[in-house]
Order: C-alpha cells, then sequence, then structure tokens
C-alpha cells in the first residue's frame, strides 16, 4: 500500500512539474520581455519630470563627462527619458526587437560608467558596498542578462520544455 501511495505521489508530481514547466517555458519570454519594458518606460518616465529619478543627477554628471560637457541638463535628461521610453515600448509591443536591444545595449554601457568614472558615487565602501546610485546600476546586470537571453530569440530561438 506505501509503494502504491508512493507511486502515485511520485507520478502527480511529475505530471505537474511538467506542466509547470511547460506553461513556464510558454509564457517566461514573453512575461520577461514585457517586464523589462515595464521598467525601462517607467525609469525613462520618470526622467521626464525633474527630481523624480534618483540616478538623475549621476546619469546627467555621466553623460556630461564622457561628452566633454558639450549638452545642457535638460537635453540630456530629456534625450534619456526618451531612449529609456522607447527601449520599454519596444519591448512591451515587441516592436522592432532588434533595434530596440540594441539600444538597450547601449544605454547598459552609459549606465556601468559610474562604477569606472566615479567609485566615490557608487560604493560607499569600495568595492562591496554600495550607494543607493551603486545599487540602481548593479541591479541591471539582472536586465543585461536578461536582455541576451530575449536576443536570443530573435532569429526564432525559444525555450522548450523536456517534458520527458
Amino acid at each position: 500500500m506505501t509503494k502504491i501511495k508512493s507511486t502515485f505521489r511520485g507520478n502527480l508530481f511529475h505530471r505537474t512539474d511538467i506542466a509547470v514547466t511547460a506553461r513556464m517555458s510558454k509564457f517566461g519570454l514573453p512575461f520577461l520581455r514585457i517586464s523589462i519594458g515595464i521598467i525601462f518606460l517607467w525609469f525613462g518616465g520618470l526622467k521626464f519630470f525633474s527630481g523624480a529619478s534618483p540616478a538623475e543627477d549621476l546619469a546627467i554628471k555621466t553623460i556630461n563627462t564622457i561628452t566633454f560637457g558639450i549638452f545642457n541638463t535638460e537635453f540630456i535628461i530629456i534625450s534619456l527619458a526618451i531612449v529609456e521610453t522607447i527601449i520599454g515600448i519596444g519591448l512591451i509591443f515587441k516592436i522592432f526587437l532588434r533595434e530596440t536591444l540594441l539600444l538597450l545595449f547601449l544605454q547598459m554601457l552609459g549606465t556601468f560608467t559610474p562604477v569606472f568614472l566615479f567609485p566615490e558615487d557608487v560604493f560607499t565602501e569600495f568595492p562591496f558596498a554600495l550607494t543607493l546610485e551603486g545599487q540602481y546600476i548593479i541591479k541591471n546586470l539582472v536586465i543585461f542578462s536578461a536582455a541576451i537571453v530575449l536576443g536570443a530569440t530573435v532569429r526564432g530561438g525559444r525555450i522548450i520544455s523536456d517534458t520527458n
């Protein structure tokens, strides 16, 4: 009797596991794409309102440094807001995905630049303790990795659940 219960539980677990992983493989990539899109749309949207983005000052300082101050502050922040909003819309609606991901990767390069240019703004104690801005930057490792996964699908790649 115990062996029958154990086999039933094993089969139930196996069937449930197959069903759950099949759903994950079906909905995982779209959810990932839309989630990242929402983040970009939200953070980009904040930049349209002066002072609403916690990373605004560091972004302006970074862009001013790498462009040798040729752009004014308003141009920098509005341009960044537009780029991030375009990335968000492109991901959410799966529009021009290759181009959207290219913009995302370029934006990510800019995002990580303060780690090298302004470590004093990124770390409270180098190299371990991060400031709020540093945390804001480091979380982008997850977004960057997720974008790589999404990029692997632009030519039809997909995630397939192993049902064996």
